[in-house]
């Protein structure tokens, strides 16, 4: 009797339960990911950190051209005139500088939901594989409860899926509004010049 017990159990835990070769991969995987993510993290800094040493090379060069110019007033309305086209200037400096920064940022953040994106589905992917590999090794009568999984299982990724476009979407509008804003700031400062 006892053999006929052991030989089910034995063969079952086989199919259940992960070799090591299949944690090693997984693990592997999970290692891969977060390095790429952080690669890409790091990618970014390097961009920012680039263009703020070029801010500031630039912003030493014109301050020692504003000083130049204000030590070189006649009088004060041309001092004046020199401050606001200093101060026009730097709006627009601070304008194109913060484009940049969110240029930066955006290309970024497409870069990690894409490289995201395609670790989920792949993750998706293999999830959906082994629950189908279990429910074929399941017990008879089990057949509803794996269907009802895997439909909790799709439902679960048709939000996640909603939620990403929605995301995306308050990102357009974000972009356009910060666009929009830089755009007019910059005209405004123009007019002022002109």
């Amino acid at each position: 009797m006892q053999q006929i017990l052991s030989v089910p159990y034995s063969t079952s835990l086989e199919h259940t339960m992960l070799n090591t070769a299949d944690f090693t991969a997984t693990q592997q995987a999970n290692l891969d990911v977060m390095l790429g993510l952080g690669a890409k993290a790091f990618e970014g800094v390097e961009q920012i950190t680039a263009l703020n040493l070029q801010a500031a090379k630039a912003s030493l060069g014109e301050a020692a051209e504003a000083s130049q110019a204000v030590l070189a007033a006649k009088d004060p309305q041309a001092l004046l005139a020199l401050q606001t086209s200093l101060m026009q200037g730097a709006a627009e400096k601070s304008a194109a500088y913060g484009k940049q920064v969110y240029a930066i940022a955006t290309a970024g953040k497409a870069d990690f939901e894409k490289f995201a994106a395609e670790q989920v589905a792949g993750l998706q992917s293999s999830f959906m594989a082994a629950v189908d590999a279990a429910s074929k090794n399941a017990p008879e009568g089990t057949g509803s409860g794996v269907a009802l999984f895997k439909s909790a299982i799709a439902t679960a990724n048709n939000a996640f899926d909603s939620l990403q476009k929605a995301t995306r979407q308050a990102t357009d509008a974000a972009e356009a509004n910060f666009t929009a804003v830089s755009t007019s700031v910059t005209k405004a400062a123009k007019a002022k010049r002109g």
